[in-house]
């Protein structure tokens, strides 16, 4: 796939709302994309959008999971004058998005709103005053602004609970020469490798389940549902990889394979098959060890649910934020990943 098609499919693909626990969008095109290719697709009872690929040895499993639940906000209460008060939905902060168009993800209908910090124009007297200096934005001094009465939001099914995210007009990703600038590469950019491993990979070993799972922003619970009912010789997560001074990792096509994480280590002996791969494929590998992350497999593996886990990353600047991310350590993913796919036992 060249960059120019994989740009288009991850645009896409950020264009399907999907924050955790509310993923219907994203749901109907991957049930219809996975289906087009012939393959056994279903949404399982955890809400993880699933394709699987017969392997030779139907008598072992392997899957490669990729989370398509984003991040955003959860509606806590609605005031008298159509003011929301919203709390972070996974690890979000309100600055990320600043003020500006959100989507309101209503049961019955989307209603637009704007997030809003208050006038800058303002003395010690507003309590607006001390975001300007002294301390950090929090939801806590955020508000969405529907300038809706009760009875319209009421209509349109907006409730305690009802997701926030950003508008998709601010959503749509732009294109800095070999690389992707976008919200929501966490999860976009890894479901557009398990839809190109659906396309190429025809003939496994064994079987091999593809899951865009559900809900990883809160928990990894969709990886843990479908973990706990499959037995797995060995899971791969998909996932981006903080660019950070802290870490030894250098921006680029070269994807990044972990050790550990925040959750705990990953199996010496599967990072060693993906390393062979990557030798095979004749593409760069980073390795590394990070903190203050976790993937669907080092969970899974923490709870006891696998015995052989390992997270396959692409470097990305601003993770979490407008995620910048190159088009070429994607795509490296996906051949790293055809290639252990066929010899993985």
């Amino acid at each position: 796939m060249t960059h120019d098609r994989l740009f288009q499919l991850i645009e896409e693909l950020v264009l399907h709302h999907s924050p955790s626990g509310v993923e219907t969008e994203i749901d109907n095109l991957l049930l219809h994309r996975f289906q087009a290719l012939g393959l056994d697709t279903w949404l399982d009872e955890a809400g993880n959008a699933i394709a699987k690929i017969p392997g030779r040895n139907p008598q072992r499993a392997i899957a490669i999971t990729g989370h398509k639940d984003e991040i955003g906000a959860i509606v806590k209460s609605l005031g008298p004058d159509g003011r929301l008060e919203v709390r972070k939905l996974g690890g979000t902060f309100p600055w990320i998005y600043g003020e500006g168009v959100v989507d309101i993800l209503g049961d019955r209908h989307t209603l637009s709103g704007i997030l809003s910090f208050g006038s800058r124009h303002i003395s010690h007297e507003s309590p607006q005053k001390a975001l300007q200096q002294d301390i950090a934005l929090r939801w806590e001094d955020a508000w969405v602004e529907t300038k809706c009465t009760a009875a319209e939001l009421h209509a349109a099914g907006v409730r305690p609970g009802t997701r926030v995210v950003v508008g998709k007009h601010r959503k749509r990703p732009i294109r800095l020469k070999d690389y992707i600038a976008s919200y929501t590469l966490d999860n976009k950019a890894s479901v557009a490798i398990l839809l190109q491993l659906a396309e190429r990979v025809k003939h496994p070993p064994v079987d091999l389940y593809l899951v865009a799972s559900a809900k990883e922003e809160v928990g990894a619970l969709g990886a843990l549902y479908f973990t706990n009912r499959h037995r797995l010789d060995a899971l791969i997560a998909l996932e981006i990889c903080p660019l950070a001074p802290e870490y030894p990792i250098e921006d680029g096509d070269a994807p990044v394979l972990l050790s550990q994480d925040g959750y705990g280590i990953y199996d010496e002996g599967l990072n060693a098959e993906i390393r062979t791969a990557a030798d095979r494929a004749a593409i760069p590998l980073q390795l590394a060890t990070i903190s203050g992350f976790g993937s669907d497999a080092s969970i899974a593996m923490k709870f006891g649910h696998v015995a052989r886990a390992a997270c396959l990353s692409f470097p990305t600047q601003n993770t979490h934020g407008y995620e910048i991310a190159h088009l070429g350590a994607i795509a490296h993913c996906t051949r790293i990943l055809e290639s252990w796919c066929e010899t993985a036992s």
